[in-house]
Parts: C-alpha cells; sequence; structure tokens
C-alpha cells in the first residue's frame, strides 16, 4: 500500500519514537532466565501503595463519567503544600505538562536552551516542537550553569533544569541556583523539573523550588517514582496563578483519568510507604554505587533513584548490557539520550540489587570489561 502524500515537517522525520524498557517477559522467554531484575526505568520497586490500589478501586464504578480534570487532586496538593489552588496544576504525568508548557508558551521563532544528553522525554518534545534547541556541555556530569547562563540569547524563551538530573542523577545546590537565577531574565521561563524530589529532598543543600516562587519558575514533579504509579500517568506542577491560568487554557480538559487521579490521592494519604520508598532507595543506591567503584568502575553521584555507570567506550557498554540481560538483569543504555558510552542502573528490592552486583561480577570474571579511567 502506497504511503499517503501528506507532506511532513522535517523535525518530525527526523524523531526517533521513544523505546521503552524491555518486558521481563520477553527476558525470560529469550534468555531462559527463571528470575528477572527490571532495572531500567526508574521505578518502584516496592510496587504501589495500597491506599492508591483502593482508591482507584472505587473510583472505577464511575469510568462511565467524565472525570474533574484534576479538581479534587489540586485541592489536595495545594492543601499539602501551603499553596491556592490557582498555583497548580495536575495533567498526564509530568511529561503531559511539559507538552502543555511548549504548546502554551514557545512560538516559532524562539529557542529553548539545556544541557547536552538532557532526559530523553524533553528532547523529543521539543524537537518534535520544530524550534530552536540549544544546549551546553555537562561539566562533571553536572548541569553547567554558568555556561548556560552564558548562552541565553535574546531569542532564548525556556531553559529546562532537571534536579536531581535524568540520566546522570547529579544535583546542583541551593546556593548554585539562586545564581543562575539572578542572571536569567525575568521574560525566560525555567521548567525545574523534579521528578525525583523525594529521592534528594533530606539534602539540606538542595534547592526544594516551592521555597523560592520565583514568578518565571515552573516546578514540574511526578507520582510515577516515589508514589510508585508509572503506569497510572499523574503529575503536577506549581507556578504564578497567572502561568497556571494560561497552561490551563491548553491542557487537555479530562486529564488525568478519574482513576489516575483517584490513585494519586490515596498514594498522597500513605506516608508510611513513601517512607519504606525512600529508604528503599537510599540503601539500596549506596549499596549499587559501592558495589560499581569497588568493582574499578565510575559512578556519577547520584541523588535520584538510579545510578550511571560510566564505561571505556560505548563498545564496552553494550557488552556488559547484554551480558546483564544474559542473566535476567534489565538496565539502561543510554546512546538515545546521547551518553554512548554509559549504563542506567535503577535501585531495586534488595535481592534485586544482589542480583545485579552477583552478574556483574561474573560479568568481569568472564569478559575483558575496561572500566572508565576517570573518576568524577
Amino acid at each position: 500500500m502506497p504511503a499517503p502524500d501528506i507532506l511532513i515537517p522535517p523535525h518530525i522525520l527526523s524523531l526517533r519514537p521513544y523505546e521503552a524498557g524491555m518486558r521481563p517477559e520477553a527476558i525470560r522467554e529469550i534468555y531462559q532466565v527463571d528470575r528477572v531484575a527490571k532495572l531500567s526505568s526508574n521505578e518502584n520497586p516496592l510496587g504501589v501503595s495500597p491506599l492508591a490500589v483502593e482508591s482507584a478501586r472505587q473510583e472505577l464504578t464511575n469510568m462511565s463519567r467524565y472525570p474533574d480534570g484534576g479538581l479534587a487532586l489540586r485541592n489536595k496538593l495545594a492543601e499539602r503544600f501551603g499553596l491556592k489552588i490557582e498555583n497548580v496544576i495536575a495533567g498526564a504525568g509530568s511529561e503531559g505538562l511539559m507538552a502543555d508548557i511548549l504548546r502554551t508558551f514557545v512560538c516559532d521563532w524562539d529557542e529553548l536552551l539545556t544541557t547536552e544528553a538532557a532526559f530523553l522525554g524533553f528532547q523529543v518534545l521539543a524537537h518534535g516542537r520544530g524550534v530552536s534547541y540549544r544546549t551546553v556541555p555537562y561539566r562533571n556530569w553536572h548541569y553547567d550553569l554558568n555556561a548556560l547562563a552564558d548562552a541565553i540569547t535574546e531569542r532564548t524563551k525556556i531553559i529546562y533544569l532537571a534536579n536531581p538530573n535524568n540520566p546522570t542523577g547529579t544535583t546542583f545546590t541551593r546556593e548554585a541556583f539562586e545564581r543562575f537565577h539572578a542572571r536569567v531574565p525575568k521574560r525566560v521561563l525555567i521548567i525545574l523539573d523534579e521528578a525525583y524530589f523525594e529521592f534528594a529532598a533530606g539534602d539540606g543543600s538542595f534547592p526544594d523550588s516551592l521555597r523560592y516562587r520565583f514568578d518565571n519558575v515552573i516546578t514540574l514533579r511526578t507520582f510515577s517514582k516515589a508514589y510508585g504509579l508509572a503506569a497510572a500517568r499523574v503529575g503536577y506542577g506549581f507556578a504564578h496563578q497567572d502561568l497556571i491560568a494560561m497552561l490551563l487554557k491548553v491542557k487537555l480538559p479530562f486529564v488525568p483519568s478519574g482513576p489516575a487521579a483517584a490513585a494519586a490521592l490515596g498514594a498522597l494519604d500513605d506516608n508510611d510507604f513513601l517512607r519504606r520508598t525512600v529508604e528503599n532507595n537510599a540503601c539500596g543506591r549506596e549499596f549499587l554505587t559501592r558495589s560499581f567503584r569497588d568493582a574499578g568502575f565510575t559512578v556519577a553521584p547520584s541523588a535520584a533513584n538510579f545510578i550511571m555507570v560510566i564505561f571505556d567506550s560505548s563498545d564496552q557498554a553494550m557488552l556488559v548490557f547484554e551480558e546483564f540481560l544474559k542473566r535476567g538483569v534489565i538496565v539502561r543504555p543510554l546512546q538515545a539520550t546521547g551518553i554512548p558510552n554509559s549504563l542506567r542502573v535503577s535501585v531495586g528490592t534488595t535481592e534485586e540489587n544482589q542480583m545485579c552486583i552477583d552478574a556483574l561480577t561474573e560479568i568481569c570474571t568472564q569478559n575483558e570489561v575496561r572500566p572508565y579511567a576517570t573518576s568524577i
């Protein structure tokens, strides 16, 4: 059947579709392994809060009715964080809200500015918009905020920052962010992506953006990670009421869905689940970081629920990735993101983390693996 004669914009033709992490069922079948540890997608290894599941289950009886577009969730988030509802928005994941931001505020002549190898979801959304997209290099796998400030031009409309950053896991401090913000013109919008906020919030130097209330900053957070609702697709944002009002004009009216919003409301009530998630992550992240470093590998310092391991080359990274698969361990290669010599390893349960390191020991014994020869 011939292709339709529809002109496709060049910036869409050049895009590659997002590739989701490999599923355990496929790895069991392909490699004939009994146990699989999926450490590729930064998911919550403890699963989901029972309160969230029960809340979503009850909402299923209302599926014949349109949902409230996140209104009840916005109210609860405003109450939780001491804000007005006019400062809060809820959407279909933080990526859904990123898409809303680009549709709302970016004109064809504007440019977007961020670091190289930024979060892949933002890269796809930015290139899909077809506007100028500029980056500056990392500095020791951290955002180089000084270089970003130097790179601002008259066309710069949005600066994207993720703190902690995905895929590196690194953070910038409160002092560094304050110095950076002082150099950003008020006409420039800063997206501060805090998808991994809960895992970094205990660090006193971490710049919790809600303490600033800067008029040109939009904070984005998610229920996908610490709250274990990755499949529900629920995100939320905080910003000046005028910015939220503009976003509400563009956001699809009935997202998040009713069951998804109900799950998020239930998750907010389960402080014990959140506490156990954060504790498991801190212990697991420390174990994985120490174990990879003890094996001679360079690991970027992470405050998220994953670590980034750096290899001598992209070939070495892919060798280890494929050897992990043979042993039932799924990790994430980072070629698509822009760091081809690295793997991202999500924190799992204690058993999954040990399975990963046992596999690493076996891989290093049976293969010539050359660690990256630079420390961070």
